[in-house]
């Protein structure tokens, strides 16, 4: 498997934080995290799916609970992350690639989800492409990711808990501070939600739509492939 340099750099990252990722996750995000997942799986349609960025798998294990007699696999750059998936779930197939080149044939799936993890993919638009090779036609491409709460007050206090009390859980549980540190910059520098639905549609997604979770802390990003 190729990986570009970024992509390394990533993959190490991820992985050195993978042994307590799932705990410092429900902590951080007080559990809403696992809400948001619910509701962007409730998007989806059909039986086949891919979890890209999969992590330690908690969506892909999310989605066969919610959709009985579904298939599904996960893509993640981290081994270490994806040793974790495995444990968890033995009827989940596990792979280790990027999102930018995925080892998957042409229509094979009916959705496709991305949980917090299309901020860090390095070639964003190529990304989208291979989404759209692996979708059948008709499949979803659902997003679920960060953003920058545009209510300004609410906005301030995520600014602090994000860059302040984030970095110092993080180095406390994980001993990885610069992990925790970078995870709340690359939100900064995500591209706001319309520029995201813009890219779908210029990719050749149709139906793109957007909504808001938790005052905008968060967004899902739907799209079709036609």
């Amino acid at each position: 498997m190729y990986l570009s340099e970024k992509n390394k750099q990533i993959a190490d990252m991820f992985s050195s934080i993978a042994p307590t990722y799932d705990l410092l996750n429900h902590l951080l995000s007080f559990n809403i995290d696992k809400i948001w997942r619910k509701k962007a799986i409730n998007e989806l349609e059909g039986s086949m799916f891919l979890d890209v960025a999969t992590g330690t798998g908690d969506v892909a294990i999310q989605i066969k609970k919610q959709i009985k007699d579904s298939e599904v696999y996960g893509v993640d750059l981290s081994f270490e992350m994806l040793k974790i998936a495995r444990k968890k779930a033995k009827n989940i197939e596990f792979v280790c690639a990027p999102a930018e080149k995925l080892p998957f044939k042409d229509n094979m799936f009916d959705g496709i989800t991305i949980a917090f993890g299309f901020r860090n993919v390095v070639d964003r638009v190529n990304a989208l492409f291979e989404f759209k090779r692996v979708l059948r036609s008709g499949g979803k491409l659902v997003i679920l990711e960060f953003n920058r709460p545009v209510n300004r007050i609410f906005g301030a206090l995520y600014e602090f808990y994000s860059f302040t009390f984030m970095p110092f859980l993080g180095r406390i549980i994980s001993g990885h501070e610069n992990a925790y540190r970078y995870l709340p910059s690359s939100i900064r520098r995500f591209p706001d939600v319309e520029f995201l639905a813009g890219m779908m549609r210029r990719v050749g997604f149709e139906n793109v739509n957007y909504f808001p979770l938790t005052f905008g802390v968060s967004f899902i990003h739907v799209g079709i492939k036609p």
